[in-house]
């Protein structure tokens, strides 16, 4: 279960206690801001406003979670064994 002010830092790879079907919401924002979408403003730009910014949420109705994703300055780092 997700709690309130919870903070996890992604790449390419699901956060391991993230939920799945959150991670399934969210991961094509992940990636477009972790590939550059950093640069420019996302939805158009016309309700956010601020670079490297993206708002979503899950799609569970009934649990609904809103999630702000944000850009740093991290490297990202391959801290798993990727699956080929």
């Amino acid at each position: 279960m997700l709690r309130e002010g919870q903070v996890f830092y992604a790449d390419y790879a699901k956060p391991e206690s993230l939920c799945d079907e959150a991670w399934k919401a969210i991961y094509q924002y992940i990636f477009a801001l972790a590939h550059g979408a950093d640069k420019q403003v996302f939805y158009y730009g016309d309700w956010i406003k601020t670079h490297g910014i993206a708002i979503c949420s899950c799609n569970d109705g009934l649990r609904p979670v809103i999630f702000k994703l944000e850009t740093t300055d991290e490297e990202a780092v391959i801290n798993y064994k990727p699956v080929v």
